[in-house]
């Protein structure tokens, strides 16, 4: 089988393109034929061993001194399950799925435990439009919920709200029956509103900060803010919802506001598992998400797919198109 192979932190030319074995399912796991993988923000500093602030060397130690640990990128897959453990009684051969695999996802097949963060592509949604859905569905849907405990009618300023968790915030935001306001450049504003925010700041023409109102909640999908940046905008018991703790000011401010009144700083490290991923996939399926796909490319050409990512000119999902589009409606059904 193809895959794209990373050993060294570099450039997008650091990616290779290798023949591997096609891998055999445990008693426990099925081998997916992969159809379509997203390039997140994540794989792009895995890839590039870029770890900001003080998690530069925590990053390293996590992922790989030198190089990553695991040679073959690619964390959220959709496609369709080729073969199965003995064990396996979730899924058979046929099954179209979706979900996050955390590594090997840019390759032809993936192996994965059946009780892991996998679940059916709901009827009438592509496998690009599945693949597209775990990261930035999968991290907003606990932030805004369990960290951020929204609650109908309760006010969400989603910073960042085109990104590729701000656009899935900004939806389950509105699911969960909060008034959202988004932030985002001035060309995304169009787009942030369809998604369904009520309003949307324009990043060029006003400062947030600035505002002269209040929010429940402000989730911050950029790690640019602070605690102390929000403070003047929340409610007396608003949450801080931040994605990166890249500063010493973050970490501090995290926990003091965990032994204080007031605003809160609320951040965690996402574990996707099979109830979310079921969560993720009735949402999908209701149309109370959707994806934004922003460019597609095929496996050979995903260096390309990095090249894009890191020159910020795509709005929506860059995604890899492991089988082609037409292979993909003859799965389907036409």
């Amino acid at each position: 089988m193809r895959a794209a192979i990373v050993t060294t932190y570099g450039s997008p030319d650091a990616i290779t393109l290798e023949e591997r074995p096609v891998p055999a399912p445990g008693p426990t796991q099925l081998r997916v034929r992969v159809h379509a993988s997203p390039v997140t923000q994540g794989d792009r500093r895995i890839r590039a061993g870029d770890f900001p602030g003080i998690m530069a060397t925590i990053g390293r130690l996590a992922m790989g001194w030198s190089g990553p640990r695991a040679s073959v990128q690619g964390s959220m897959f959709a496609g369709v399950v080729e073969a199965v453990g003995a064990e396996v009684t979730r899924f058979q051969p046929g099954d179209r799925v979706f979900g996050a695999s955390m590594d090997s996802a840019h390759a032809d097949h993936l192996v994965i435990d059946q009780d892991k963060a996998i679940a059916r592509i709901p009827d009438g949604i592509s496998f690009t439009e599945a693949a597209a859905v775990p990261f930035g569905a999968g991290t907003a849907l606990p932030y805004l919920r369990d960290l951020g405990e929204v609650q109908p009618g309760q006010r969400v300023l989603i910073v960042g709200a085109a990104g590729g968790v701000g656009r899935y915030a900004v939806q389950i935001a509105r699911h969960l029956g909060a008034h959202v306001t988004g932030v985002s450049r001035r060309d995304q504003v169009e787009l942030v509103r369809a998604l369904g925010a009520d309003a949307v700041l324009a990043r060029e023409d006003v400062d947030w900060r600035d505002e002269d109102q209040v929010w429940d909640v402000i989730f911050d999908t950029s790690d640019r803010f602070t605690l102390a940046d929000a403070r003047p905008r929340l409610t007396a018991n608003g949450r801080f919802l931040t994605l990166g703790l890249s500063s010493l000011w973050g970490v501090l401010d995290l926990l003091r506001s965990s032994v204080s009144s007031g605003p809160r700083v609320k951040w965690t490290i996402i574990m996707g598992d099979a109830a979310a991923t079921e969560e993720v996939a009735e949402l999908l399926g209701s149309g109370e998400i959707r994806a934004v796909i922003g460019a597609r490319y095929a496996l050979e050409d995903i260096a390309e797919a990095h090249r894009a990512l890191e020159r910020k000119d795509v709005v929506g999902d860059v995604m890899i198109e492991v089988v082609p589009a037409e292979v993909e409606l003859a799965v389907v059904g036409g």
